[in-house]
């Protein structure tokens, strides 16, 4: 097996040695010009005519011009809803065999049409990652190991002429039959619909695999891990799987959870972040000196960006239909943007509900900031994800404590607005100090929160709870594992809820 290591290992250098990074500009415009081509006749591409686009000198600001941006009620409510009731040729040439559901952090649950090309899109992308792995020096040995993907179930519901899941269940179901032998849980472990089944059966099996790396969102995979090691009286994860070397993590910032995720492990892991979305595959981190991905910008999706300020946005965090738009050439570094995508699925100037950074132009990398619809800014208060992100990490060095979820919400208290904060921890620590330091750290890094406190932001709460809380929440109004994501930000309604359930626990 060693040698076979070593000649993985060195297909990938070679690969690596010859292929080189594509231009972005170019290759966006290429991709723009696919999509365009191969969606033209299609009933979407011929309401916008696509061909007369794809005449023009500058086929960019003809799109532009010629698309509106769309978020998914527009998309589906005029486009979608004709896939779900058979039709073909609708946004993209062809039928659909395949509907990607997503929970939804800031809506009802979405059905998105997931593609034959989409799928291929989003193999090639993990090639792509594969690849990427000759940065990060790894011995030859780990290329022979096995991957634990912990994802959705990979049973997928069965409609009139196609099926739904979660996209990590489509694309299991979906994988390579050369790859078969490295996956893990494997099929018939993956297709468990319960989730504690699923997860009592990894700990059962997990003596007989050899991992070597492990994909999914932090806290699934978190708890996944606990029950390893409490079902096979371990006292690390390592002792079971002492060749696990690599974590692939994906969905949500892994950073609030690295305290507790190492105290899981006897040594650290290499941590790769990418960006899989129910839409596709659009980012992953190519090198170990930095935490951003790279754009995935030769593949099958076409990225475009609106500034994040208000005079781009309306009401309800959708783009208007005025705002500025930019072509990754136009836009810069260290600016809050929305994220819009044009994709083999047939999505088109769709609003994926993410806002990203720029944080290297050249190499095309981002950071997720955070999402349109979990930005705080009911009082001018314009709190980013990232910004929590960030003021978190500093709660646990201060309390030493381990922070995995936490939600805010801005509130009516005796006719004014206050910011309130539950905060999941491994223990619990004084909620009222952790809110008066959590005021101050984020009046010193945002001045638009600093003046919102000083004038209609009248009070700052927290509650600190045990993290298992948030769990069982999600276990009763949404699920558990696969891609459910615990939303960062709640309205005063929700946000309402989900303090009387957490409440009732007590």
């Amino acid at each position: 097996m060693a040698v076979i290591g070593e000649l993985i290992k060195k297909a990938i250098d070679v690969y690596g040695f010859i292929t080189s990074e594509p231009d972005p500009v170019k290759a966006q415009h290429d991709v723009l010009q696919h999509l365009l081509t191969k969606a033209r006749l299609t009933a979407f591409g011929k309401r916008h005519d696509f061909t007369n686009i794809l005449c023009n000198e500058d086929i960019v600001k003809a799109f532009q011009q010629a698309v509106p941006v769309h978020d998914y009620d527009k998309l589906y409510n005029d486009w979608w809803h004709y896939l779900l009731e058979g039709h073909q040729n609708v946004t993209w040439p062809g039928s659909q065999q395949y509907f990607a559901l997503s929970s939804g952090t800031t809506s009802t649950s979405k059905a998105i049409p997931v593609t034959d090309d989409m799928l291929d899109s989003i193999r090639q992308s993990g090639i792509q990652q594969v690849m990427s792995l000759k940065n990060f020096d790894l011995p030859a040995d780990f290329f022979t190991k096995q991957i634990m993907m912990l994802g959705s179930s990979v049973s997928l519901i069965e409609k009139d002429d196609h099926q739904e899941g979660e996209i990590s269940g489509i694309s299991a179901a979906n994988i390579p039959t050369w790859f078969r032998g490295y996956y893990k849980p494997g099929v018939d472990i993956a297709s468990i619909k319960d989730w504690d089944e699923r997860v009592r059966r990894i700990a059962e099996e997990a003596p007989n695999w050899d991992i070597g790396s492990l994909s999914g969102i932090p806290s699934w995979i978190e708890l996944m891990l606990k029950e390893v090691i409490a079902y096979n009286g371990l006292n690390t994860i390592h002792d079971i799987w002492p060749n696990l070397q690599v974590y692939t993590s994906g969905g949500v910032a892994f950073e609030p959870y690295r305290k507790s995720f190492d105290a899981l492990l006897a040594r650290p892991l290499t941590y790769i972040d990418t960006y899989l979305a129910s839409e596709g595959y659009l980012a992953t981190q190519k090198r170990p000196d930095t935490s951003s991905m790279a754009l995935i910008v030769d593949n099958g999706i076409f990225f475009e960006f609106v500034p994040f300020v208000d005079e781009n946005m309306d009401d309800e965090g959708r783009v208007k239909p005025d705002a500025t738009v930019l072509s990754l050439e136009q836009a810069e570094e260290n600016i809050d943007y929305v994220l819009l995508i044009s994709t083999v699925s047939g999505a088109w100037r769709y609003m994926i509900g993410d806002t990203v950074m720029i944080t290297d132009k050249q190499r095309s990398e981002i950071k997720i900031t955070g999402r349109t619809k979990h930005f705080l800014n009911v009082v001018g208060e314009q709190l980013s994800v990232h910004q929590m992100n960030q003021a978190m990490q500093k709660m646990q060095q201060r309390f030493d404590i381990g922070i995995k979820e936490f939600v805010v919400s801005a509130i009516r208290k005796n006719d004014e607005y206050i910011n309130k904060w539950f905060i999941g921890a491994d223990r619990i620590v004084d909620g009222q100090e952790m809110a008066t330091l959590l005021d101050t750290e984020l009046r010193d890094t945002n001045k638009n929160y600093n003046v919102a406190r000083s004038k209609s932001l009248k009070g700052v709460e927290a509650e600190v709870i045990l993290v298992e809380n948030f769990y069982r929440w999600s276990e009763n109004f949404k699920k558990l594992g696969g891609q459910t994501k615990i939303p960062r930000v709640m309205n005063e309604e929700d946000f309402l809820d989900f303090e009387q359930y957490v409440k009732q626990l007590s």
